[in-house]
């Protein structure tokens, strides 16, 4: 594995980026932003009144969240200060965070929201971030994370070619429960996904139906506080 990513230096060409490797899938990067946040709005029954979304980058998600659950109040945390900069700009009502040391212990969220963050965390960390978020989440609150898939080739390849990637060890579903499971988690549901094209509207009505197939293009858990 190289040097950690320092996700600073990518602020003002993540999206770029990001659309350069996924196009053959969608020509929107938005779509994925949306599709998963989707997957999270369907699954969610009680009433959020205030979600995190760990590790929220330039702010990607952040208005799909908002649309999906307009009564929460919604937080977004990273460790990139530039990329928090930008997701104040483009997100001027929506309080951001700077994850470091001095991180202040917060009210509890109904909802955590961690897309594509574990992957870029060193192995020996990984837990203790696990925990940090457990520590976050309410009594009854659910835990979404959303990672890579790592049998799926063509998630691989672009892995290996994508330059913010360049630290990404990626977790196989299996190692994502472990983690959680030491870190105080209980699964619910976990799901393979992104099989589809949006340019096949035929074929996406299938999506659903095919979470077991671990082909998808990423994977998610569902994970709640053990008891």
């Amino acid at each position: 594995m190289s040097n950690r990513v320092n996700f600073d230096d990518y602020t003002d060409n993540y999206n770029q980026l990001l659309k350069e490797k996924t196009q053959f899938f969608s020509p929107s990067e938005e779509y994925f932003a949306r599709y998963k946040v989707e997957i999270v709005r369907k699954q969610v029954r009680a009433p959020v009144k205030r979600l995190l979304e760990y590790g929220c980058g330039i702010g990607r998600n952040i208005p799909f969240l908002q649309h999906a659950f307009p009564q929460a109040v919604i937080v977004g945390s990273d460790i990139s200060g530039a990329s928090l900069e930008t997701a104040r700009q483009e997100n001027p009502d929506i309080e951001f965070l700077l994850e470091d040391d001095r991180t202040e212990s917060m009210e509890p969220f109904d909802v955590i929201f961690v897309a594509g963050v574990f992957h870029h965390v060193p192995v020996d960390q990984r837990i203790a971030v696990a925990r940090k978020i457990a520590g976050r989440l309410a009594a009854g609150g659910s835990l979404f994370v959303f990672e890579h898939n790592p049998y799926n080739p063509v998630t691989r390849r672009i892995v290996s070619t994508c330059p913010y990637d360049d630290d990404a060890v990626l977790l196989k579903p299996s190692e994502m429960l472990g983690i959680l499971r030491a870190a105080g988690f209980r699964m619910e549901r976990r799901s393979y996904c992104l099989f589809i094209p949006p340019s096949l509207p035929a074929l996406t009505s299938l999506e659903p139906h095919l979470g077991w197939l671990p082909l998808g293009g990423q994977y998610w858990v569902q994970a709640s506080l053990a008891p």
